[in-house]
């Protein structure tokens, strides 16, 4: 993929076009060209993850008037694998990563943690070739909705718990399961479609890269269907 279309997608045009070029490249495709461990991106990943927490935290102390405790747990909430993947995921991150033969042939462009690792490669990067304005005005504009969400109580990370939670409530013996209804592509690239049924009763449907994925969508459509 032509890295200039991700800086337009990033709104972030390098100065040094090295660093970008680090930051999407995985551990797998270093070792197939023979490229150092400088190179790839996981030293922009240790940087960018510390700046990346910094730039939340202190969002997160200007808008709210809470308790250390509150103030942790709401960040712990945004400063996790699932909100960077979203992120990665609809700016389309995972198309520009250079990985190895078999980490690409076994979905790694899919993976979360692939995903969630490249953002926090590319704050570390933005970070180093624009300083922590640059990487500031990055972070808090793609994750606008999610610290929005995160303030308003409204950011769920684990439907399968609140779905459990909500059913509890109702205060009856609750027997839920997540039955695997198909898997659709070949074994490398899998699609998985599953359903939530409760006490026998059918609710949510689902469909994610991993089970666990498809899982945790039947959660939540099941909450956001009604229970």
């Amino acid at each position: 993929m032509n890295n200039r279309r991700l800086e337009e997608i990033l709104q972030y045009e390098f100065n040094n076009k090295e660093l970008l070029q680090y930051a999407l490249n995985h551990g797998s495709y270093c070792v197939e060209h023979g490229l150092s461990h400088e190179q790839s991106n996981q030293r922009l990943e240790f940087l960018g993850d510390a700046y990346f927490d910094a730039i939340i935290s202190t969002e997160l102390y200007r808008r709210m008037h809470s308790d250390e405790g509150k103030l942790s747990r709401t960040r712990a909430a945004i400063v996790c694998e699932n909100s960077l993947a979203s992120v990665a995921e609809r700016l389309g991150i995972g198309n520009f990563l250079n990985l190895g033969k078999g980490e690409d042939n076994a979905g790694g462009r899919h993976k979360k943690s692939l995903q969630a690792d490249a953002v926090e490669a590319i704050v570390g990067a933005i970070f180093l070739d624009g300083g922590y304005e640059a990487a500031e005005r990055f972070v808090l504009r793609e994750f606008d909705d999610i610290i929005t969400e995160a303030l308003t109580g409204n950011l769920v990370l684990d439907y399968k718990t609140k779905v459990q939670e909500e059913f509890q409530k109702k205060g009856k013996k609750i027997r839920i399961s997540y039955e695997l209804d198909k898997t659709t592509g070949p074994d490398h690239d899998k699609t998985f479609f599953v359903h939530l049924t409760c006490n026998g009763k059918k609710y949510g449907s689902g469909i994610g890269k991993t089970k666990k994925e498809a899982e945790q969508q039947a959660a939540k459509a099941t909450i956001e269907g009604g229970i």
